[in-house]
C-alpha cells in the first residue's frame, strides 16, 4: 500500500481551501492509496484504513483490530439533497430525512452533510458535492466497494464524538485499482 501524493483531484480540491496542506473539502480529509496487492475485498479495506493511521501515527492513538466496518449501498452513500431554503443567517434546510439535532450530534454524519455543512469555513452546495465526486470518481460509482467504520477505536475521532461527528469511510474503485480512506472528527 502506498500514498497516492501527486492526483488531479487533489489540484482541484485546492479551491474548496486554497491554504490548507491537508486535503479537506468541507470536514472530510481525503487520503487516496494503490497498491500493487490484488484486491481482497474487507481485508484489502482494513490494509488501507491500518495505512493512513500508520501515517498520522504520530498524532494519534489506535488499534485498529477494534474497527468494525459495514458495507453501504453507493447510491445511498452518494445521495446529495437539495437545498429547500437558507434563512437569514445563512443556515441552509435540505429536502433530506437526516437533520442535525441534539441526539445525532457526535454520531455518524451522512457523507453529504460532512461535505457540505463544515463547522467553520466555506459553506458548499449540492453542485459542490457532486463535483467533489465526478472529480474524486470521474469513471462513476458503479464500480466502488464503500464501507462505514465505526469510530471507537481511535482517538483522532473524539473531537467529533464530543460535538460535530465522527466518520470513517474506506471507498475501493475497481475501474482505478485505487482507495481513497475519508475521515471525519470536528467540534466547535
Amino acid at each position: 500500500m502506498k500514498r497516492i501524493d501527486n492526483d488531479s483531484f487533489y489540484e482541484f480540491i485546492k479551491k474548496y481551501d486554497p491554504d490548507s496542506q491537508y486535503h479537506f473539502v468541507g470536514e472530510v480529509d481525503y487520503h487516496l492509496l494503490c497498491d500493487d496487492k490484488p484486491y481482497e475485498g474487507m481485508r484489502s479495506h482494513k490494509e488501507a484504513l491500518r495505512f493512513v493511521f500508520e501515517w498520522l501515527v504520530e498524532q494519534v492513538v489506535y488499534d485498529i483490530d477494534k474497527a468494525q466496518l459495514s458495507p453501504l449501498d453507493p447510491q445511498l452513500f452518494f445521495y446529495c439533497p437539495n437545498i429547500v431554503k437558507t434563512d437569514y443567517y445563512g443556515n441552509n434546510w435540505y429536502d433530506a430525512e437526516w437533520e442535525p439535532n441534539d441526539e445525532n450530534f457526535g454520531t455518524t454524519v451522512p457523507y453529504w452533510y460532512a461535505v457540505m455543512e463544515p463547522v467553520h469555513g466555506r459553506r458548499n452546495k449540492p453542485e459542490d458535492f457532486k463535483k467533489v465526486n465526478e472529480a474524486l470518481f470521474p469513471n462513476g460509482t458503479d464500480a466502488l466497494d464503500i464501507y462505514e467504520w465505526t469510530t471507537d477505536w481511535s482517538d483522532f475521532f473524539d473531537d467529533g464524538h464530543e460535538w460535530y461527528g465522527a466518520c470513517c469511510w474506506s471507498v475501493y474503485d475497481k475501474t482505478l485499482n485505487r482507495y481513497v480512506v475519508m475521515l471525519v472528527s470536528a467540534t466547535d
